[in-house]
């Protein structure tokens, strides 16, 4: 009896070893450096916002957190990395709008599911890009561009960082709501796309890298894509005070995520780490300086814009000619 006795109580102590040691390790997390994949390429805004939010949840946290550019597929290829990634907390993505919202009714095989592939954590910004043209095309304004266009149908070209990018479908919104025929030239990511406006080589972007150009003088900002100005940018018009009233998505431009499966303590502190990140004036200047407007959201008021611009896109893509590739 003594010995069935010992026995039994043995084999609760090595049961017991394994949730033992995974409590212990969620308890020190983070131990090892934390990898935020950016699904964009070095250069452009999405890139630097990922490396703000590094910054101030590596501080917040007192962990290292390297940025790990992983562009391609239009954010697919780094947003399917976080997905299959183990789920430990030491891989995180830089969420964007495209991947979970546009991306699912253009790809009949996404390599991930939106909402049963990852754990989401807050809602980080909204974006705030601003319609800009080159210099030399004689355009100052919403309406200049209109009759310019009108005057050459198919002649303008807009470009953006990428095929169903925002910038793309932007412009299609404004091609389809203004009437008027442009060309899209789709590049490797907004960096791309701003050099080629600033080189005269595109005549016309919708994107957060505009802002800079606008201000040394290397576009003509003609106005912000959103509700409101753009706090870089006071003197110029918001979409809506250009007279053209169009429908846009209202979700939050970047969330963070990371893979299923987190352990929830883990999952905890990083939300608790991302508000306070989010909540610092610091970081809110350095933000908005990029077109970011911070904006924090819970993980389920996250979730529930996604489900939201999912539904918008839907029914937008088909109507602007974007469909679902075979």
């Amino acid at each position: 009896m003594t010995l069935s006795i010992s026995r039994r109580r043995a084999a609760t102590l090595l049961l017991a070893l394994p949730a033992s040691r995974f409590a212990f390790a969620q308890d020190s997390w983070p131990s090892r450096p934390i990898k935020l994949v950016v699904p964009y390429p070095p250069g452009g805004n999405s890139d630097s916002l990922g490396r703000i939010v590094a910054d101030r949840l590596a501080a917040n946290l007192n962990a290292t957190i390297v940025v790990d550019n992983k562009p391609g597929g239009t954010t697919q290829l780094g947003t399917e990395l976080v997905a299959r990634a183990a789920p430990d907390g030491y891989t995180l993505l830089l969420g964007a709008v495209t991947a979970f919202t546009v991306l699912p009714h253009l790809r009949k095989k996404l390599p991930y599911d939106p909402k049963r592939s990852f754990e989401p954590l807050g809602a980080i910004a909204d974006y705030v890009a601003v319609a800009a043209a080159r210099k030399d095309l004689g355009v100052a304004t919403l309406a200049d561009l209109v009759r310019v266009a009108k005057a050459s149908p198919g002649k303008l070209t807009f470009g953006s960082a990428g095929l169903s990018s925002f910038g793309h479908i932007a412009g299609e919104i404004i091609k389809r709501d203004a009437g008027i025929d442009l060309l899209h030239i789709p590049f490797k990511g907004s960096a791309d796309a701003a050099a080629a406006l600033a080189g005269g080589q595109i005549d016309f972007l919708i994107d957060g890298t505009t802002v800079q150009l606008a201000k040394g003088g290397r576009a003509v900002a003609l106005f912000a894509f959103a509700d409101k100005r753009h706090p870089e940018l006071p003197n110029v018009p918001s979409l809506p005070e250009t007279g053209l009233q169009v429908k846009r998505p209202t979700g939050s431009s970047w969330g963070l995520f990371a893979p299923a499966g987190t352990p929830k303590a883990v999952t905890e502190k990083l939300v608790r780490a991302l508000e306070k990140s989010l909540a610092e004036p610091d970081t809110q200047a350095r933000m908005q300086r990029i077109s970011a407007m911070p904006a924090w959201g819970a993980p389920a008021e996250l979730m529930r814009g996604v489900d939201n611009d999912f539904r918008f896109y839907g029914e937008l893509l088909p109507a602007i000619g974007l469909k679902a590739e075979d």
